[in-house]
């Protein structure tokens, strides 16, 4: 649904506000200012009625005019959501983040005509001292190991062939490996359409991701994944051998990849698959065979998996990055957990290829 902005109007006029109605609609008139600059920028509809949310909550929390805002009221604020309502770390930070780009707004195009209208310099209320670290800080997703991945999936694999529902088993079983594999994101992989899956794009094949997470809301981030690490012959396997038995629209290109056993009322066709439905199926399997990990073990985490496993094999870190499509190597780096023994490993590792070099020196 598009975002409907109220027609706003000259903030650079000369005059003062002197009633409380003035100073009601001369704050509407800074914040659709931002969200129009918002609009501008390409950011998407959702991600703008997300920001006009978190700065009006902080608004009511304040109880006076947003240009007076301190540091203070922002750790007041801030706080309140994390005691008084519970909110998810990392809740809390994208609702500061909202602030404080709200607030660097302010302070930048406006920050003359406010105080010329209302006797305020504005400042930044989040600052370095309560502005709230990286959500997933101290909280890493250590994925299961090697070995657990494959008993996980070798008992989930054997049993398709005896399951009561092996449609939705088997599509279940994909989504999962392509997790595990290609660390695919969940939108990423029940948005997929069978045209997506490039078999003549390079020596694997590839798959087009059209669907990837874009940063501030831009909308979606494309890239093409190559189908290494046992994903082409998965694929194949899929379309050649289970796809068309959902549906005779296996022929159509923009059926989807991954669909739902329900059909649509209008086309009679499948609906695609929801994103619920292949966390049920992958926590079900997991419950089942690795129980140990039962209700920790989710797409995200078998995400990380897949990025620990591909550096484990030798991929480089920014081939890793390319595949899970980050913007930046850092947020690559998080997901990397190695053995205890990997520093040690590389380490013998880097005196043996020295030695080697020092001795065709000697020859």
């Amino acid at each position: 649904m598009a975002v409907e902005l109220a027609v706003v109007r000259s903030l650079g006029g000369p005059r003062k506000l002197s009633t409380a109605q003035e100073l009601e609609d001369f704050e509407q008139e800074l914040v659709d200012q931002y969200l129009l600059a918002a609009v501008g920028a390409g950011i998407g509809d959702s991600s703008v009625s997300q920001d006009r949310a978190v700065i009006f909550e902080f608004v009511r929390f304040l109880g006076r005019p947003v240009w007076s805002a301190q540091p203070h009221d922002a750790d007041r604020f801030l706080a309140h959501q994390r005691r008084d309502l519970g909110r998810a770390r990392l809740t809390v930070q994208h609702k500061a983040a909202a602030l404080s780009h709200f607030f660097d707004f302010l302070v930048t195009r406006y920050q003359g005509d406010i105080h010329a209208l209302t006797g305020h310099v504005v400042t930044q209320p989040i600052d370095e001292y309560n502005r709230p670290a990286k959500a997933d800080y101290g909280v890493a997703r250590i994925p299961p190991s090697q070995d657990e991945i494959d008993e996980l999936f070798r008992a989930w694999r054997d049993s398709l062939v005896a399951a009561r529902k092996f449609l939705p088993s088997a599509r279940d079983y994909l989504a999962a490996s392509l997790w595990r594999r290609a660390g695919l994101r969940i939108q990423e992989t029940y948005m997929l359409d069978i045209r997506d899956w490039r078999r003549d794009l390079g020596d694997f094949g590839k798959l087009d991701i059209r669907f990837g997470k874009g940063s501030r809301g831009r909308g979606p981030k494309t890239r093409l994944v190559p189908a290494i690490n046992g994903v082409a012959e998965l694929l194949d396997w899929w379309l050649i051998d289970v796809r068309h038995q959902f549906d005779d629209d296996w022929a159509n290109p923009d059926a989807p990849l991954l669909p739902s056993e329900r059909h649509d009322p209008h086309t009679g066709t499948c609906k695609r698959v929801c994103d619920q439905a292949l966390r049920d199926g992958l926590a079900s399997a997991t419950e089942r065979w690795l129980p140990r990990w039962a209700g920790t073990l989710t797409p995200h985490v078998l995400r990380h998996f897949c990025a620990s496993s591909l550096y484990s094999q030798g991929m480089d870190l920014k081939a890793v990055q390319e595949i899970l499509g980050h913007e930046w190597l850092s947020t690559t780096t998080r997901y990397i957990h190695v053995h205890a023994d990997h520093v040690e490993r590389a380490w013998a590792a880097a005196n043996e290829r020295v030695a080697a070099r020092l001795a065709v020196e000697e020859e």
